[in-house]
């Protein structure tokens, strides 16, 4: 259910033989917080129609209700769709900035120049969460994610998959390289045997 959660949600950042390797949030404190205001109107709302029970207040609890749910959501999207999907060729970086507004940006492995987190405070210590950063090798900017829980975890989840990357793109250009070494000797091997087949 939550993998086809996933799927649904940011299956269209995706290109057709990409595939998804992690997802990386902000600390699950952090979305706990954005609800936390909400949910408790929400319970508010419902023991309130429990302990005063009347059709006005049903009403009245119903639209506000409704209200406080629409406020959850936008809270839950904001939280879970603001991450980073590191997938087998690059970390596509979504950004969701409410109902009509979703952002995304694209580095592939081969552009990153490095990989770096960072810990500070006893907060973020005992808690466990951080700022993951890398940087591109074209422009020398940073892509960073602030309070990314384990984030060396994420660091070292990163660098294996620019290792495999690597290797897999090494491989294949070593095979188109191969490739073409094999077409010309064979174009070279049938002009050389045209002559002998004349004389």
């Amino acid at each position: 259910m939550v993998h086809m959660l996933r799927a649904w949600l940011f299956h269209r950042h995706l290109e057709e033989d990409e595939n998804i390797i992690l997802l990386v949030h902000k600390h699950w404190l952090l979305g706990a917080r954005h609800l936390f205001f909400p949910v408790s109107i929400f319970i508010g709302l419902l023991v309130l129609l429990g302990v005063a029970f009347s059709v006005p207040v049903l009403y009245v609890v119903g639209v506000l209700a409704s209200v406080t749910l629409v406020w959850m959501l936008r809270n839950f999207f904001d939280y879970y769709l603001d991450a980073w999907i590191l997938t087998d060729s690059g970390i596509i970086d979504v950004e969701w900035h409410g109902w009509f507004h979703r952002q995304s940006s694209r580095v592939l492995y081969s552009d990153l120049q490095g990989v770096s987190y960072e810990i500070q405070g006893v907060w973020g210590t005992l808690l466990r969460y951080g700022t993951v950063s890398v940087e591109k090798i074209s422009t020398g900017s940073e892509i960073s994610m602030d309070f990314v829980h384990h984030p060396r975890a994420v660091e070292r989840t990163i660098l294996q998959c620019m290792e495999n990357y690597l290797h897999s793109k090494n491989l294949k250009d070593a095979g188109a390289v191969q490739e073409l070494l094999a077409t010309v000797v064979a174009r070279e091997l049938q002009r050389r045997d045209l002559p002998r087949g004349d004389a």
